[in-house]
């Protein structure tokens, strides 16, 4: 499997947002990959979290996923993109993930669950959060994905529970706010969820200066396969996904786990 990370650095022009998505999109059906894995709110991002995103969220069958699908189909490759979806709340949407199938057709949706109420900001006065915390996956080509966004890479259970039912790769899409230490935790967290569950991660990031940038591909073994720095870009990346059953059989933590 051949994986291509996307880093964007969207902004609140929705057609520029797209513009650069399809660029990319192109870019990596060329290098061969057939997955593209672009960051949370890749379609429309602001600095801070306004009012402006409930007001620009539209449904899934709307405009902005129709675009997307339309630009799977046209270079024959699937995606995953971070959308703004509208909601049954006036003044609050949902943070989704949406991901494409290269016919276009939708693989899945992934609500985020745990929105980013710290470090000063408040996701969830404008954004819901899913209805449930069931995990989210899809299959592609003979292997299983995880979604998550962002936040969630610090709560561990989800990750657990996405690899429990099958998960070979997870796909974290972040718009990983700037801080202190925030590029070290964004390395160290996409290379402990690998760790931990013997599966490779893919982490597509939106750049500075609305996030941190570092999009990274972790092996199972926790190896950084390939790792962006802070501009916008485009990697491509071999997942051999054989190696996640080697890694298990040599670290049988799914077995060995103890809960009590």
């Amino acid at each position: 499997m051949r994986v291509a990370l996307g880093q964007l650095a969207s902004g609140h022009d929705v057609g520029a947002n797209l513009a650069a998505i399809d660029a990319f999109a192109g870019a990596a059906a060329e290098g061969g990959a057939q997955l593209l894995v672009l960051p949370e709110y890749a379609t429309y991002d602001k600095k801070v979290l306004d009012a402006s995103f409930p007001e620009v969220a539209e449904p899934l069958d709307g405009p902005v996923c129709a675009a997307l699908a339309e630009t799977a189909r046209r270079y024959g490759i699937a995606l995953v993109a971070g959308v703004v979806e509208s909601s049954d709340e006036p003044g609050r949407a949902y943070n989704t993930l949406a991901a494409f199938a290269a016919d276009g057709s939708r693989l899945a949706r992934y609500r985020k669950i745990h929105l980013f109420d710290a470090q000063g900001y408040t996701e969830s006065r404008f954004i819901k959060p899913a209805p449930t915390a069931d995990p989210v996956l899809f299959d592609l080509g003979g292997v299983r994905f995880g979604l998550m966004t962002c936040y969630d890479l610090r709560f561990p259970e989800l990750s657990r529970a996405l690899s429990d039912a099958g998960a070979q790769v997870l796909l974290v899409c972040a718009a990983w706010v700037p801080g202190e230490h925030k590029t070290n935790q964004w390395l160290s967290l996409t290379a402990a969820r690998a760790i931990e569950n013997g599966l490779y991660l893919a982490g597509a990031c939106q750049s500075p200066p609305n996030s941190i940038g570092h999009s990274v591909v972790v092996s199972p073994m926790g190896a950084s396969l390939q790792q962006l720095g802070t501009e916008p870009g485009l990697a491509v990346v071999d997942v051999p996904v054989e190696a996640v059953d080697t890694t298990r059989a040599a670290f049988p933590m799914h077995r060995q786990r103890r809960l009590r």
